[in-house]
């Protein structure tokens, strides 16, 4: 990491430090940013890529991005934001690096098993086209109860949303996404 000085922007709050970086450059700010979550970024890369080189990798492939992605993205609640990066970040990479997602070029070169797979890769595009249809409250409280197993304080605390709301979008999203699904016969006649 390119950004280890002591800095003087410790004493600042994260929106702070963000403004200060957006409008001045400041590189410091990155090192700050890392030295307050570095931790959970890392731990998020472990819980999703199982394998301590590529987390350490992601992790300052995160760190080395986040500048440009800062000054890209409004952010109103950093820690959440950026869980939310990384475990993207994490998504993508296992995209790239698990033999689950088989290209098209795989497919056509290949016998029944491989048809297998190209039918549960149709199906995890078409519940991820199924997401996009969710409200985003709801969409992001149903992944993260049912895909990254949070409790629902534990979603409370991230989203920083009332206990309450956080089980009321798990339900109606659950709810939601059967019915997005019950419509698509593609979708009923792999199962």
């Amino acid at each position: 990491m390119l950004f280890f000085r002591r800095s003087t922007y410790r004493h600042l709050d994260d929106q702070d430090l963000i403004r200060l970086y957006t409008d001045e450059k400041k590189s410091d700010v990155i090192g700050v940013l890392y030295e307050r979550y570095g931790h959970l970024v890392m731990g998020v890369c472990l819980k999703y890529l199982r394998d301590e080189q590529d987390a350490q990798d992601l992790c300052s492939k995160v760190f080395e991005e986040l500048g440009h992605k800062l000054i890209k993205h409004p952010v109103s609640y950093f820690k959440s934001w950026l869980y939310q990066l990384v475990k993207n970040e994490c998504l993508m990479f296992l995209r790239k690096n698990t033999p689950y997602f088989v290209s098209s070029d795989a497919v056509a070169d290949h016998s029944d098993d491989d048809e297998n797979s190209a039918e549960k890769e149709d199906q995890i595009r078409t519940l991820e086209n199924a997401f996009t249809q969710l409200n985003t409250l709801q969409a992001t409280c149903v992944r993260l109860f049912y895909l990254n197993d949070l409790s629902y304080q534990d979603i409370s605390l991230q989203l920083e949303i009332p206990l309450n709301q956080v089980k009321s979008h798990i339900q109606n999203g659950k709810r939601n996404l059967k019915q997005i699904l019950s419509k698509l016969p593609e979708f009923n006649e792999n199962q």
